[in-house]
């Protein structure tokens, strides 16, 4: 079931600037991933833990507006590869393109190549560093990240 961010994942209580979707089976990576989006004042996350969770989260009626979806590659039941490929496929969640940065260890250059075929924007290698990350948002969002000072 999909968690949404609560107020301690808020900084300094102020609001959002993007919603993101948050994909990766792995508690601890989303919460790494929580903690490199955290400076940017990106606390508007709501997680999944496979693609096809993250499918039925997007596909609900009363879903809410995202900015930006990160993704790891490999997951049960529904791996990055296959969510990419299911939100291309699906005629409202295409309509919106939704960019899709897809997080991996893999070092395999033709299925990285295949990430992006099937509808990754951008696919960034692990461990990934805060500015790293928040660098690729800044480009497929098209907008400047304001990264705020540590309490």
């Amino acid at each position: 079931m999909p968690v949404e961010s609560s107020a301690d994942g808020d900084v300094g209580g102020a609001a959002s600037v993007l919603t993101v979707l948050l994909i990766d089976d792995q508690r601890t990576m989303r919460k790494i991933v929580r903690q490199l989006l955290a400076p940017a004042g990106i606390s508007d996350i709501i997680e999944a833990e496979n693609g096809q969770e993250a499918l039925d989260t997007l596909s609900h009626p009363r879903a809410p507006d995202i900015d930006l979806i990160i993704c790891d590659l490999t997951m049960e039941k529904m791996d990055g590869l296959e969510f990419c490929n299911a939100v291309r496929r699906h005629d409202a969640l295409k309509k919106k393109q939704i960019p899709i940065i897809l997080l991996t260890a893999e070092t395999d250059e033709f299925i990285l190549d295949i990430a992006r075929q099937v509808g990754a924007a951008d696919v960034a290698k692990k461990p990934i560093s805060g500015p790293e990350l928040l660098s690729r948002i800044e480009r497929l969002v098209g907008i400047k990240l304001e990264i705020r000072p540590a309490n």
